[in-house]
């Protein structure tokens, strides 16, 4: 049976890096960090969708662009912790559920249904970074939401529509993919990516 040409890994994004390898201008932007740094990745990775530089959590790469195109078009599902300034209500809860309506590229967007549950125990993660100073805000909630959609920043846009606003997002699993307990950083080979 002939070996997988491919690389495949499952890397926990730090905040304040940008989910892509290198920056795409001539110039390097020197106040921003990038994937790269992490690991020595082979050539032609690529991120399997995206985290925006506030988020955190689990972020694959593959030299697959086959696969990540196909990732990306499939509905696999993604899990995400996000911990909201304020005590989340049982209706705002059902509202995230049915899908909310936010903005994107300048035009209205209705999400699709989700799921999404309060969850009554803070989860295990690594510890914030500080520059999230979530001690200075009000009392705080945590929530698993669960999409089969990404698009820019929608989990922050989804809180923030019914008065919640995330203070710190963690995405834990796409598909059958977990985070574990990957510290911020770390990079972990994978032998395959199966959905």
């Amino acid at each position: 049976m002939p070996e997988n040409p491919h690389h495949h890994f499952k890397i926990h994004k730090p905040l304040g890096m940008l989910s892509q390898l290198n920056s795409n201008e001539v110039r390097q932007i020197k106040s921003k960090r990038f994937l790269s740094e992490l690991y020595d990745f082979p050539k032609g990775t690529m991120p399997v969708g995206r985290l925006d530089e506030k988020s955190e959590g689990l972020l694959l790469l593959t030299t697959n662009g086959k696969l990540s195109d196909n990732v990306n078009r499939m509905g696999v599902e993604k899990e995400y912790y996000a911990q909201l300034d304020g005590v989340i209500t049982k209706d705002a809860i059902n509202r995230l559920r049915d899908g909310v309506e936010i903005g994107l590229a300048g035009k209205k967007y209705s999400t699709k249904s989700c799921k999404a549950e309060r969850l009554e125990i803070t989860p295990s993660l690594s510890p914030p970074d500080p520059s999230l100073r979530i001690g200075r805000h009000r009392l705080n909630s945590w929530i698993t939401i669960t999409l089969t959609e990404g698009r820019f920043r929608q989990v922050r846009k989804m809180t923030a529509a019914v008065g919640f606003p995330t203070l710190r997002l963690v995405r834990v699993r796409i598909g059958n993919i977990y985070l574990d307990d990957l510290d911020p950083g770390s990079v972990y080979p994978l032998a395959d990516l199966v959905f």
